[in-house]
């Protein structure tokens, strides 16, 4: 079953893009490419995060939820970018 992920930022364009193509590149190395996703802005994560198994962000998101969310902006400053990676990674294997 597909893991589906929602990638976030403040607009749901610009920053969630580059998230996007990054996370979906690594994850296609890893051997990983039954993943479905969406990009979307922060204001809409709420009404948006049922089914979703993991939200990846380059903003804070203001409020709790039920699903994991990994902040993202490691992989916009490459700081830190391969353990976001790893631990965006460990979340999508889980149960597969």
């Amino acid at each position: 079953m597909a893991k589906n992920i929602m990638f976030v930022c403040a607009t749901g364009i610009a920053t969630s893009t580059a998230v996007t193509e990054k996370v979906l590149e690594f994850l296609k190395e890893k051997g990983i490419s039954n993943v479905d996703y969406f990009q979307t802005n922060v204001a809409s994560v709420k009404a948006n995060c049922d089914g979703v198994d993991l939200i990846v962000s380059t903003t804070t998101i203001p409020y709790e939820l039920d699903v994991p969310v990994i902040n993202g902006l490691s992989l916009i400053t490459g700081i830190n970018e391969e353990k976001t990676l790893d631990k965006i990674y460990e979340l999508v294997k889980e149960g597969e």
